[in-house]
């Protein structure tokens, strides 16, 4: 637990891997902890070898940025880079699981192959990596794990039934992990992002019909940002969070007061 003089949302000195880091949320988030003192591991399915959006922006705040394409719907290669990251020269401090996949498709349409494939990248290579992170943590007595949740944690949303049990599923996870890990000092807990203006949420968007729905219920009257994560994120990386357990803190707008 921080001192009372110190600033308990200051991370330097940390390490702090955020996967799905290239674009979007995970941009926002892996700049706003690298922006708190964190040095940055980042990790995406495309993520440029050198020249990244995301590794600018961490150096940029002089902070040091290290990025690993790893294709999260492939179990073996989550699991080399779990092995990768604990076998580093400096632990891993702040763990957070963004990264993810939608297929939009009626249930009657959902096939097989969009199931899977949702469900090993949201939900599965999370359990995986975290697993490995996280029995370094509690070894250490230490750590702090963030998932990206949803509003369809706790919603059901239409036509992404994978998507909402992968959501629905990780909010349990959530639940599960800090219950077993809060005594030996990692907290785990998650955001859930309301209605982001993100890649994911371009489909509803580009629907005249569906976003004005969408806008009418945000009692914020506007779509979120990946900026508007960013408070959250370091909140829950550092020890601002040090008595949080099992959260799973809605960033919607209002979305789910309305």
């Amino acid at each position: 637990m921080a001192e009372p003089t110190t600033n308990p949302f200051d991370l330097t000195g940390r390490l702090a891997v955020v996967t799905g880091a290239r674009r979007g949320l995970g941009l926002a988030m892996a700049t706003a902890l690298a922006a708190a003192g964190a040095d940055v591991v980042g990790v995406s399915a495309h993520l440029e070898p050198q020249g990244s959006d995301v590794g600018r922006a961490v150096e940029a705040l002089g902070r040091t940025f290290t990025g690993y394409q790893v294709d999260l719907a492939d179990r073996a290669a989550v699991a080399d880079l779990a092995e990768t990251l604990c076998a580093g020269d400096r632990p891993v401090d702040v763990l957070v699981n963004n990264a993810g996949t939608i297929e939009r498709a009626p249930a009657v349409d959902h096939t097989d192959e969009m199931w899977d494939r949702v469900l090993e990248v949201d939900l599965s290579s999370q359990f995986v990596l975290t697993r490995r992170v996280g029995r370094e943590m509690v070894r250490r007595g230490r750590g702090k794990v963030l998932f990206t949740a949803s509003l369809l944690s706790f919603q059901g949303g239409l036509n992404v039934a994978a998507y909402t049990a992968a959501k629905s599923a990780l909010a349990g996870l959530t639940k599960a992990l800090a219950n077993e890990w809060a005594p030996h000092g990692v907290n785990v807990n998650a955001v859930a992002p309301g209605y982001v203006a993100t890649d994911n949420t371009r489909a509803l968007r580009d629907d005249p019909a569906r976003a004005r729905s969408i806008l009418d219920r945000i009692p914020a009257g506007r779509w979120g940002t990946p900026a508007d994560l960013a408070g959250a994120t370091v909140f829950l990386a550092s020890a601002a969070s040090d008595y949080v357990h099992g959260v799973v803190l809605p960033v919607d707008g209002g979305w789910l007061g309305r």
